[in-house]
């Protein structure tokens, strides 16, 4: 053996093809910390935590995502421009050049698990080329006790290497960075890009995959939380929708931030051991829990710092997603294990640009699946190159470019566990009010905490029963009062105070919705295509 370690775990990398390399093996946080400043990764900042710089990447590139076309995978990914298919000759030719790229290195090397339901344990080694690459993987992913690290033996092995890049012109890849999922060989490879999200979304898109497939379980790209009464609450969202925000809350007891199962016995389960919040305008009068969470072993992500190690969350120089990953017993009120029964509350979230859907209303199921397939939300200008004026976002089951599997699998299943636990679903709009954007305002936080408060202690059914108003473009159940929030806000028409101006852009965005449909058409049934929004 060739390999060279800094601690008695005899680790050997050489069933990899990655010889001659100093493994730091599971190193401590302390270490980790560092090791990064010490090469000039990063640096403390005056809440302790390390901050660093995930180069040219600062979130993921879902377009250089594949999965190798196999036995396994071909015919039951739904393959398209979202599941990008390559040969197994084009992962074995970057693998070999990947893993000589890692020889001779100084690497970190990590056991860890997935999944907080023994019944879908995963055990994941990670490989990685950077320390903060990692610290990321202790924070997120479940934490191996010492006494296992004995018995460990690898299902899924992810391979990290930021300053390896692929040649697009003889490698058959899109671009110098790529991450490719191979299911018959359970490796993951990741070139090109030092954005650490890729690895989690690489180990949710194979759960995404396996478990439907292989155990009947329903995966979900949600937050999730639990009252003192033992209901649980589910929070599905796209980025900057507030997923993270509004599920930590210290009233009630976290089970995770992003990634979760739904099984057979009605248990939602946390995939992972941490969160991973963006921090773009975080403030501790706003998001308490988040912010205190930043302290000595946290993970901050292109966050602008000054000489003193204050941090300017308000800065999006770098980008806006900027983030923050920490263990999850960083959040004081958390479900151990992370697990919960009793779902009582869906919550879709959405960060509505035109201002025309309601704050919150209730769905019928027939909506819930439509809005399901949907994953609506928007895109405003300066988020994105070449975005100057609000457009329509859709990403299937709320989570894409994670979903191995056609979209209505997702849906349908999700359909049975709403009948089965009688769930109450709502669409809730965290976007804008007034008008769209740069005429209305965003949602207050105050007002959208008490509306889902509202909803989940049963207050938002009991005080409008059989008055809720039925919107006439979105047919969605309006509530017409709510505990501590102007009855006016409840209605978008009204704050706009313009009729014809209102129901122009509702009518507009409810084509949005039924053109983006099409592609499903023909793989949905009646109970499904009943929750689509009226056309003028």
């Amino acid at each position: 053996m060739n390999n060279s370690s800094d601690n008695s775990s005899n680790i050997s990398l050489d069933n990899y093809e990655i010889f001659e390399s100093k493994i730091r093996y599971n190193l401590s946080v302390k270490d980790l910390y560092e090791i990064s400043i010490s090469k000039n990764f990063g640096r403390l900042t005056d809440q302790g935590a390390l901050a660093i710089n995930t180069g040219k990447f600062t979130g993921r590139s879902p377009k250089d995502r594949y999965i190798v076309k196999d036995n396994i995978t071909a015919e039951k990914v739904w393959w398209g421009d979202i599941n990008i298919a390559v040969q197994e000759s084009v992962f074995d030719n970057l693998y070999k050049k990947i893993a000589s790229h890692l020889c001779k290195k100084e690497l970190y090397v990590r056991d860890a698990f997935a999944c907080a339901n023994n019944e879908c344990k995963i055990n994941i080694r990670t490989i990685c080329e950077f320390p903060w690459s990692d610290l990321f993987v202790y924070n997120m992913f479940l934490r191996i006790k010492e006494e296992e690290i004995k018995e460990f033996t690898t299902d899924w092995t992810i391979i990290n290497a930021p300053t390896f890049y692929a040649n697009p012109e003889i490698d058959n890849v899109k671009a110098e960075n790529f991450s490719i999922i191979n299911f018959t060989k359970r490796i993951i490879i990741v070139g090109g890009t030092g954005y650490t999200g890729e690895i989690k979304k690489g180990i949710f898109s194979v759960l995404n995959f396996t478990l439907p497939v292989f155990k009947n379980i329903l995966p979900m790209h949600c937050s999730a939380n639990t009252g003192s009464n033992g209901d649980t609450s589910i929070f599905f969202g796209l980025s900057g929708t507030g997923k993270t925000t509004l599920s930590t809350d210290s009233s009630r007891r976290l089970i995770g931030d992003d990634e979760h199962g739904w099984n057979s016995n009605n248990q939602i389960f946390n995939f992972e051991g941490g969160c991973y919040a963006k921090v773009i305008n975080l403030s501790n009068e706003k998001e308490p829990e988040i912010y205190n969470a930043i302290k000595p072993g946290a993970l901050l992500e292109n966050v602008i710092i000054d000489d003193n190690g204050l941090v300017d969350y308000e800065n999006k120089s770098i980008t806006q997603n900027t983030r923050v990953s920490y263990p999850i017993h960083f959040i004081e009120n958390i479900m151990v294990p992370s697990q919960g029964e009793n779902p009582k509350n869906i919550f879709f979230l959405t960060a509505d640009a035109f201002g025309v859907l309601p704050p919150i209303s209730k769905l019928n199921p027939s909506q819930s699946a439509y809005h399901f397939i949907s994953g609506y939300t928007s895109k405003v200008a300066g988020t994105e190159t070449g975005i100057n004026e609000p457009e329509p976002s859709f990403s299937a089951c709320f989570g894409a470019p994670f979903m191995p599997l056609h979209p209505t699998v997702y849906a349908k299943m999700l359909i049975d566990k709403m009948k089965n636990s009688k769930v109450n679903v709502w669409l809730v709009n965290t976007g804008w009010t007034g008008g769209p954007y740069g005429i209305g305002k965003r949602m207050e936080l105050k007002y959208t905490r008490a509306m889902i408060n509202a909803a989940m202690d049963g207050k938002l059914d009991e005080i409008n029963k059989n008055n809720y108003h039925i919107h006439s473009v979105f047919n969605v159940q309006q509530p017409r009062e709510c505990p501590n929030v102007p009855s006016e806000i409840l209605s978008p028409r009204q704050t706009w105070n313009n009729d014809s101006e209102y129901y122009k852009k509702a009518y507009m965005l409810s084509r949005f919705f039924v053109q983006n449909f099409n592609k499903f058409k023909e793989f949905a049934d009646n109970s499904i295509l009943d929750g689509a929004p009226n056309l003028k």
